[in-house]
């Protein structure tokens, strides 16, 4: 679930299946752990179904991290949903987001 990406070395999540509540959390985890100021990427695109709960989780989790997160492959239901939830996504704040288009 976690790799590193081999160009810019910051961490990196690539998710597939299901994004549910669990899912949420261990990303939640990981977000916890992450230190200031750096670079995490997270990769969506495979996901096939998202769980509202669990993007409920991940914009708790978004609005806590102090790191700078670039969410990958959301829907625009998603990216609605995070920004409903109080996710700031202006192009230079700490979380950018890209749809899956």
């Amino acid at each position: 679930m976690r790799t590193k990406d081999a160009v810019t070395d910051a961490p990196e999540i690539r998710l597939e299946g299901v994004f549910d509540g669990l899912v949420a959390r261990r990303v939640e985890a990981m977000l916890a752990k992450a230190e200031p100021g750096i670079r995490f990427h997270i990769d969506v695109s495979q996901v096939r179904e998202f769980h509202d709960f669990g993007i409920a989780v991940l914009a708790n989790a978004l609005t806590r991290c102090r790191a700078h997160v670039a969410l990958h492959g959301l829907r625009l239901h998603q990216i609605r949903l995070l920004r409903y939830f109080g996710v700031e996504t202006a192009p230079l704040g700490r979380v950018a987001l890209s749809d899956a288009a």
